[in-house]
C-alpha cells in the first residue's frame, strides 16, 4: 500500500478514536436522563407536587447542559486572519535564508505592521512552520488539530476539541451546567440513597434487606449509582470549575499558566490581565442577559488583546514610526474589517487602549509628545 495510502488510513482510525470519550459522556448523559426522570421521577417518587418540580428543574438544568455541551464540540477553533500568513515572495524569502538572524529581520520586518507583542524565550518572533504564519499573541499551534488555534487553551479530549477564542465560553458555561447539573441530581437523590442505607443498617448487610426501602430491585440499583455517580462527578467538575474561574479572573488561559507569555521586557503572567471585571466582560462579554446562554459574546477578535503594560513596544502597529511607514508604503494597518460587531467589540472602557482613544486625542498628544505613545494592546 503506498504511503499516502497508509497516512489516510492512521488519521481516519485516529478521528474515529478521538470521538470516544465524548461517546462515553454521551451514553453516562443519557443513562442519568433514564435514571433520573423514569426510575426516580415516575416510578419512585409518589408525591406529585415533588414529582413535577424535580422534573421541570431537571429539565432546564439538562437542556441548557446539553446546549452548553454541543456548543464546545461543534463551534470550530478560529484560526488566524490572513494578514498574520506569509506571502509567497515572504515565504520565498524566508525559505532563501539559511541563517537564523536573516529569517528574524524578516520576520520582524513583516510582524511591524501586526499586533503581535509576545515573543518566543528568546526574544524572537513567533512563527509556526507548519501553518507558515506569524502567530498573534495568545495563539498556539495544536498538535491534534494540526492548526494554529487563536487564544488556544487546551485540546480537550472530552469535547474532542480546541478550548480558545471561539469557544472558552462555551466550555466554561459546560463546566457550570455539568456541575450543577450533578449537584441538583445528587441533591434531590439524596433521601432515597439514604432510604437505601437505613434499611441495610438495620438488616445486618444482607442484600434483601438492602433493598427494602424502596419500591423494586431495579429502581433501587439505578438510585443508588446514579447518586455515586453524580457526586463522584461533583468533585471532580468543582476542582476543574474552580480552576477555570481562578483562569478567567486572572486572564490566562491554562496554557498561559503553565508558562507565563514573554513580551519584549521579558517574562509576565500578569501581562493580560485588566482587573477581575475587564477580565470576566473580556469573555462573557459586556450584556449580562448573555451571560448564562451559549451564543458567541466575546469581546474582541482573537487576534489582538489588551494589555496591562505601559511601555511601548518599538516594533508595535501602534507607533508614530510604524503608522507612517505602513502609510508610505500603501499598506493598511491592522486590524482589518472585524469578523463581526461582537467580535470586534473591545473594552472601550479601559484607556490604555491607543485604538480607543478618539482622533483629537491622539492628534493632542501627538502635538505635545511626539516621540511618544503608550502600548495599548498585547
Amino acid at each position: 500500500m503506498a504511503p499516502s495510502g497508509s497516512r489516510s488510513i492512521k488519521r481516519g482510525c485516529q478521528r474515529v478514536l478521538y470521538w470516544i470519550p465524548v461517546l462515553f459522556i454521551a451514553v453516562i448523559v443519557a443513562w442519568s436522563y433514564y435514571a433520573y426522570v423514569l426510575q426516580l421521577c415516575i416510578e419512585s417518587i409518589e408525591d406529585t407536587g415533588e414529582k413535577v418540580v424535580y422534573l421541570l428543574a431537571y429539565h432546564v438544568i439538562f437542556l441548557m447542559f446539553v446546549w452548553a455541551y454541543w456548543q464546545t464540540i461543534f463551534t470550530k477553533p478560529m484560526n488566524p486572519l490572513k494578514e498574520f500568513h506569509l506571502s509567497h515572495s515572504d515565504k520565498e524569502l524566508l525559505e532563501s535564508e539559511n541563517r537564523g538572524e536573516s529569517q528574524q529581520e524578516i520576520l520582524r520586518r513583516i510582524a511591524k505592521d501586526l499586533p503581535i507583542y509576545t515573543r518566543t524565550n528568546s526574544g524572537a518572533i513567533r512563527y509556526c512552520d507548519r501553518c507558515q504564519l506569524l502567530k498573534p499573541d495568545r495563539c498556539h499551534h495544536c498538535s491534534v488539530c494540526d492548526k494554529c488555534i487563536l487564544k488556544m487553551d487546551h485540546h480537550c479530549p472530552w469535547v474532542n476539541n480546541c478550548v480558545g477564542f471561539s469557544n472558552y465560553k462555551y466550555f466554561m458555561l459546560f463546566l457550570a451546567y455539568s456541575l450543577l447539573y450533578c449537584l441538583f441530581v445528587t441533591a434531590t437523590d439524596l433521601q432515597y440513597f439514604i432510604k437505601f442505607w437505613t434499611a441495610g443498617g438495620k438488616a445486618h448487610f444482607r442484600l434483601k434487606e438492602y433493598l427494602k426501602g424502596l419500591p423494586d430491585t431495579q429502581a433501587k440499583f439505578h438510585i443508588l449509582f446514579l447518586f455515586f455517580s453524580a457526586s463522584m462527578f461533583s468533585v471532580s467538575l468543582a476542582s476543574l470549575f474552580i480552576y477555570h474561574c481562578w483562569l478567567v479572573c486572572k486572564n490566562r488561559s491554562t496554557l498561559e499558566a503553565v508558562r507565563a507569555p514573554v513580551f519584549r521586557h521579558g517574562t509576565d503572567k500578569n501581562g493580560f490581565s485588566l482587573g477581575v471585571s475587564k477580565n470576566f466582560r473580556q469573555v462573557f462579554g459586556d450584556e449580562a442577559k448573555y451571560w448564562p446562554v451559549p451564543v458567541f459574546s466575546s469581546l474582541g477578535d482573537g487576534c489582538s488583546f489588551p494589555t496591562c503594560l505601559v511601555n511601548m513596544d518599538p516594533e508595535s502597529p501602534t507607533s508614530s514610526n510604524s503608522a507612517s511607514k505602513s502609510s508610505a508604503e500603501g499598506r493598511h494597518q491592522f486590524p482589518s474589517k472585524p469578523l463581526r460587531e461582537s467580535q470586534s467589540r473591545l473594552l472601550t472602557s479601559t484607556p490604555s487602549w491607543a485604538e480607543n482613544e478618539s482622533a483629537a486625542d491622539k492628534e493632542r498628544k501627538g502635538a505635545n509628545n511626539p516621540g511618544m505613545t503608550i502600548e495599548n494592546e498585547a
